[in-house]
């Protein structure tokens, strides 16, 4: 990784400096507070290549997203600068970052027609009794550079009020087709330093893209941007595939496909979409599979005459062992994040409900306690929370609770709403929901754990079974 110091403007200069009490990874600390700020170069020469960053966290205006009640913070992002050879990618990176913003329910944005102030340089001094007037909260500057296979985007973050930045400004190198990951990097830092929480944007969905008649689907693994751009299919539709899971790394997927005549666990690794059968057992059927947190595991549901039980198999030696055995199904395990817990639905009570065990199987503990039945359940990757999906009375939920089932919150109400999966801060869950009838046509849906931001993810037809990557190396 590249670090490159840049100054800031003399506006900048004399604004309040911001102390962020951490230390700049790989560089030498200012010790002259008005001296400049650093500007942290990250390179990526393919897709999926851009590299992460630790950003500054404190910051004079703050959202809680916990709370109660949130008036959306209004902030504007005007084009980014072309500074040479540019084009579309100045305007089309400033309308993803403001998309993504935007999308949260947190951030408003403000009209371009009323502004005040135009940007016109990176380095121009900010007018900001100009932003302040039109009641912009946050600004965001930025500027585009582009020539041959390369392009460079840069940003700083302003509290208008304040009239000051908000840590330091940042720059993202890499190839023109990674234009929309720096994108919503940009937006990713902006959303973190303002509410504290983890990044989430640049991360990818992978889901079951469907297409013909509701009796008749035709079913084949999807790939996507969280908000639904840049799809690609990764199997074609041959065969029915279900339930897919990204690895704790991104770089492999797991589902469960009928190439056989019977569900059976593929691997697919996600660079050559080159797949292997994970051990087909005669006279069994394998659903239902996940990753342990460290990736070497992968825990299903195997059938075998009429009993359905949950088994872990190690991915390097393909060892298996048997974790419950009972005369009930137990399907949809999940690990906790410290991989020592795995969660689990059962319907040994006579009704589906979840459960949790140890990772090394043995006694299994309910958690599930309100009225109804409780699928699909997977532990947040803060390991503070648990989502599923709750049939009850004749509507479909998506819920959360936490571990030990208490404080359930049911975040959406519909015909049918199932699958729940988290993005990887775990402030979000994305759902599959199916309307009623012949003509109702299963979609991908998000929402907050507040319940407060529902939202359809675009996709070229019918989708379901969604499942999130963690957050883009």
């Amino acid at each position: 990784m590249t670090i490159w110091k840049f100054p800031l403007t003399c506006a900048a200069k004399a604004a309040k400096t911001l102390k962020t009490g951490q230390s700049r990874p790989k560089t030498t600390p200012v010790s002259n507070e008005d001296q400049m700020h650093s500007l942290k170069t990250l390179s990526a020469a393919v897709f999926l290549g851009l590299s992460a960053l630790t950003l500054p966290a404190q910051a004079e205006i703050t959202i809680n997203i916990d709370s109660p009640v949130i008036e959306p913070m209004p902030f504007a992002v005007p084009d980014f600068i072309d500074e040479g050879g540019a084009g579309e990618y100045a305007t089309n990176i400033a309308r993803v970052v403001a998309a993504d913003l935007a999308g949260t329910g947190l951030f408003v944005e403000t009209p371009k027609d009323a502004y005040i102030s135009r940007i016109t340089s990176f380095d121009a001094p900010i007018a900001y009794p100009d932003w302040q007037a039109i009641n912009t909260q946050a600004l965001i500057t930025g500027a585009v550079q582009a020539g041959g296979d390369r392009i460079v985007v840069k940003f700083r973050l302003y509290d208008v009020f304040t009239g000051a930045p908000l840590g330091d400004g940042l720059q993202f190198a890499g190839t023109p087709g990674t234009w929309r990951r720096m994108a919503h990097k940009v937006a990713d830092a902006v959303y973190s330093r303002i509410t504290g929480e983890g990044p989430y944007f640049d991360s990818r969905v992978v889901y079951v893209a469907e297409s013909g008649p509701k009796n008749q689907r035709q079913k084949r693994l999807g790939v996507m941007d969280y908000d639904g751009a840049n799809i690609q299919y990764l199997t074609d539709s041959s065969s029915i595939v279900l339930a897919p899971r990204f690895s704790p790394a991104g770089d492999r997927i797991l589902y469960t496909s009928y190439a056989s005549g019977f569900p059976s666990i593929y691997l697919m690794d996600v660079a050559s979409l080159q797949t292997r059968n994970l051990g087909e057992l005669p006279g069994t059927m394998t659903f239902a599979p996940r990753f342990s947190p460290d990736g070497s595991t992968v825990v299903f549901s195997l059938e075998q005459g009429g009993n359905t039980d949950i088994y872990a198999m190690d991915l390097g030696s393909g060892q298996m062992r048997q974790l419950t055995n009972a005369p009930s199904i137990e399907t949809s395990p999940s690990y906790s994040p410290d991989g020592s817990q795995i969660v689990f639905e059962s319907d040994r009570s006579g009704t589906q409900q979840v459960y949790i065990m140890s990772a090394s199987g043995g006694e299994a503990v309910r958690i599930s306690g309100g009225k109804g039945r409780y699928s699909t359940p997977v532990w947040s990757p803060r390991g503070d929370m648990i989502a599923f999906t709750k049939q009850n009375e004749g509507r479909f939920h998506i819920g959360v609770m936490l571990t030990d089932g208490t404080e359930e919150r049911l975040l959406t109400a519909s015909f049918l709403d199932e699958g729940p999966t988290w993005a990887p801060n775990g402030r979000v869950v994305m759902f599959t929901r199916e309307g009623a009838g012949a003509g109702g046509q299963a979609g991908l849906m998000s929402v907050d754990i507040s319940g407060r931001n529902l939202r359809q993810i675009p996709t070229e037809g019918p989708a379901s079974d969604p499942a999130w990557s963690p957050l883009l190396q």
